[in-house]
This record gives C-alpha cells, sequence and structure tokens, in this order.
C-alpha cells in the first residue's frame, strides 16, 4: 500500500500531466485523431452496396436475423480494415515515389523561420538553409527502395496499428460468434 508522501508525489505529478495548456497546443492535440481520417466511419451509396454485398456473402443464404446482423457487423469490420490497409499501401507509393510522406521543410520550427526573416529584415543577411532532398538518400534498386520508403514509415504504421488491431479484432470476434450459433 502507498504511503502518504507516496500519495502526495503522485497527486503533484498528476497535475503536472493535465495536457497541453496552450492554445496552440490545445487546437493542435484537438486535431491528432484527424490526420489521416480514420475515426471516421464511412457512408454513402457505395460503401452501403458493398457492406450488404460482403454481409451477404458472410451470412450465406440464411434468414437468422442474429446471424445477418454479425455477418453485417463482420463485413463492416473487413471494410475498415481494407481501408486502413489502403491507406498503409498509398503511404508506402508515396514515399516510394518522392522520399518522404510530406514536403522537406526549410526550416526546423516555426521560430527559426521567424529568427531568419528578422535577420533577413535587419540586414543580417543568412544564407537559406538548404532543404535535405529526401528522395536523394532513397536506393535506385526497387526491393530496396520498397524496403527504404517502409522503414520510414514505421512510425506511421505503429500509429495506424490501433485502427488495424480494433477492425481485425471486431471481424474476427463476429465471425467466431456466428461459428458459435452455427454449432
Amino acid at each position: 500500500m502507498a504511503s502518504e508522501r507516496q500519495i502526495a508525489a503522485n497527486r503533484r505529478n498528476a497535475q503536472k500531466s493535465t495536457g497541453p495548456r496552450s492554445t496552440a497546443g490545445r487546437i493542435r492535440s484537438g486535431r491528432n485523431a484527424l490526420r489521416h481520417g480514420l475515426n471516421k466511419r464511412l457512408t454513402g451509396e457505395a460503401f452501403e452496396q458493398r457492406l450488404n454485398l460482403l454481409s451477404r456473402h458472410i451470412a450465406g443464404d440464411t434468414a437468422d436475423k442474429d446471424t445477418q446482423w454479425l455477418a453485417h457487423d463482420a463485413a463492416e469490420a473487413a471494410l475498415e480494415l481494407e481501408r486502413v490497409r489502403l491507406l498503409k499501401a498509398t503511404m508506402i507509393e508515396r514515399v516510394i515515389k518522392y522520399g518522404a510522406m510530406e514536403e522537406a521543410k526549410i526550416f526546423r520550427s516555426a521560430n527559426e523561420q521567424l529568427r531568419w526573416i528578422k535577420a533577413f529584415l535587419g540586414g543580417c543577411i543568412k544564407p537559406i538553409p538548404a532543404r535535405i532532398d529526401p528522395l536523394a538518400t532513397m536506393p535506385k534498386a526497387d526491393p530496396d527502395r520498397t524496403s527504404e520508403a517502409v522503414r520510414r514509415l514505421l512510425p506511421e504504421f505503429d500509429k495506424l496499428l490501433r485502427y488495424e488491431n480494433r477492425a481485425a479484432g471486431r471481424r474476427d470476434m463476429a465471425i467466431r460468434k456466428m461459428v458459435r450459433r452455427r454449432k
């Protein structure tokens, strides 16, 4: 059991862990889930048609409403999983083509850019820092180029793993329930 001193220390540390406090930090952290759009559920006529077709394929010719509902859930999760994997493939293609997901920045931060502008306007002209071309460090041969693209994307893929695992878990759980119902 924790002592009073440890409890007080934990409370002090918890006060420091309250997330971003500045307006800019709150805005930035508020957009975290919107980076790739995977939190948004798909809708639309084309999606509904694919969903219904896949759920009928999974459920087969059963008339059981519970099985149909489970098949619908499994189909929705399978389409979500397909969406995550398509995003990953698109990201790999982009890095193979351009060397990075985002355009190479000249300045490391907005403050560095502001300091350069002030120096430029003040007459102390410094040369603009050279941009590092991400394509210059990419291998030319295809297998090596693809593996380098995947290596560069590993931190992003790690973030997408949550969505992929959630969709795969939903799909697998629905299918397991369907199998149990048939027995």
